[in-house]
């Protein structure tokens, strides 16, 4: 979220590996390292690409300019040789990515990065501190969302997470089908639509009630919402109604923020049709989940704003998404599978491209094809039925444009809503379960 370089975005061992592999000649190897999880966090049934276009955005001001180089020299992390190395460092291999907004599972390669091994290695933790935390806020968001079928979900948790993660996780929550975001930077910078109107803290400044809605109103219209319980909710809403009305219209919407939220909405919601204003909606806050939000499924609830919960993942901070090596060049030029072994840890090797079948509409599994042939992997997928997750977003190392900006955003939620509708209905119960589809590889000869 920087303005400058994200080179230091950086773990120190990866420069250590360059300057190592430097020594050995292994630097310009050519490699594929992959982005997936072994598992799901638990009770998660399916999981949620989202920050590709912030990786696309860093990976264009990954450079280790004049000020990176001098702090490395003077902290001696590493020699003179990987200086200069650095001192020239673009990337310019090539990445595929599942299309933001698609739901992913345990093994499903996320992001395929290929290219040398110094120019590969050194990008793991910015890729992975951008989609774990990314992934884990759309994931909640999309989790929710399902919960308020189809009533809004507002983002309102910047004030509860670090100042630029409030930016990246507004993006992430509108990438699974938030509506406005309370971050005036997000919704700068994304294309969001910003909301908000006032606390608790505006109400207690003026003399009274009446006339802290009185001034809201003159400021912003009688469509505004009013918080209607920094005193009595009852008579909050009786003014609130009234202030719209003496301004010559009918209230937006009043919020509650506190109490019951459910028994409030039926009272409130009976008190506003008393009074004839049928037309003022409903919206609630205070600390919202995804089973907070499901509970008042049954009350006349018209919107949501959530906080703490979505922007911290409810509960799954992380995505769990690891960067592994899967194929590398050996000794005789030639490419092959490598993975880890590990019993508790164990990867899959060979570079994997993926597609998802579907059966009458609804998705039965996962495939992916172990093969480098990318051309042979598309006509197994093709053969199998499977519609194909992947797309180049990275191209010898010219970002496709089409996933960076506003655009990209709206797109990704649109094929949110397409790759979710997919699934399985089980997929979209908040009880623990099973994960929605099974991953299934096929590796190909030669």
């Amino acid at each position: 979220m920087t303005h400058g370089s994200t080179a230091l975005l950086t773990d120190m061992y990866e420069l250590t590996m360059i300057e190592a592999t430097l020594e050995t000649g292994a630097a310009e190897r050519r490699c594929v390292f992959e982005v997936f999880n072994r598992r799901l966090p638990l009770g998660r049934r399916y999981a949620v690409v989202a920050g590709i276009g912030r990786v696309l955005e860093d990976l264009e001001r990954f450079r280790f300019g004049d000020a990176e180089i001098s702090w490395l020299r003077e902290r001696g992390v590493v020699g003179a040789r990987t200086l200069e190395y650095l001192a020239d460092y673009r990337f310019g291999g090539s990445i595929l990515a599942y299309g933001e907004g698609e739901c992913f599972f345990p093994g499903s390669p996320v992001m395929t990065v290929e290219g040398t091994f110094a120019e590969a290695v050194v990008l793991e933790t910015m890729i992975l501190s951008i989609l774990n935390h990314d992934s884990a806020v759309a994931a909640a968001a999309s989790r929710m969302t399902v919960a308020a079928h189809g009533r809004p979900c507002l983002e309102m948790g910047a004030r509860r997470t670090h100042e630029w993660a409030a930016v990246a996780a507004a993006r992430a929550t509108a990438v699974a089908g938030f509506s406005g975001t309370s971050d005036l930077e997000a919704a700068r910078r994304y294309g969001l639509r910003p909301i908000g109107t006032a606390a608790h803290s505006f109400t207690l400044l003026h003399d009274d009630e009446e006339a802290a809605f009185a001034a809201q109103v003159e400021a912003l219209g009688p469509g505004t919402t009013l918080l209607v319980d920094t005193y009595d909710v009852e008579v909050g809403v009786e003014r609130a109604v009234a202030a719209a009305r003496a301004a010559g219209g009918e209230l937006g919407a009043v919020r509650l923020d506190s109490g019951d939220l459910v028994a409030q909405a039926f009272t409130v919601r009976k008190q506003l049709d008393d009074l004839g204003a049928t037309s003022t909606k409903i919206t609630v806050t205070s600390d919202l989940d995804e089973y907070a939000i499901a509970s008042l499924n049954a009350a006349p609830v018209d919107s949501y704003g959530v906080g703490t919960k979505v922007v911290t993942g409810s509960g799954h901070p992380t995505a769990e998404l690891v960067y592994k090596l899967v194929e590398r060049e050996n000794s005789a030029g030639e490419m092959e599978s490598v993975q880890k072994e590990s019993t508790s840890k164990k990867s899959v090797g060979g570079k994997k491209f993926a597609g998802r079948v579907l059966e009458r509409g609804v998705a039965a599994e996962e495939v992916t094809v172990l093969t480098h042939d990318a051309e042979a992997a598309r006509a197994k997928l093709a053969e199998l039925g499977a519609r194909q997750l992947q797309v180049e977003v990275v191209r010898d190392g010219v970002v496709n444009a089409e996933h960076v900006g506003p655009e990209a955003v709206q797109a990704a939620a649109a094929r949110h809503v397409a790759s979710r509708a997919e699934l399985p209905h089980p997929a979209w119960r908040l009880s623990e379960g099973d994960v929605a589809i099974p991953t299934r590889h096929i590796t190909l000869e030669g």
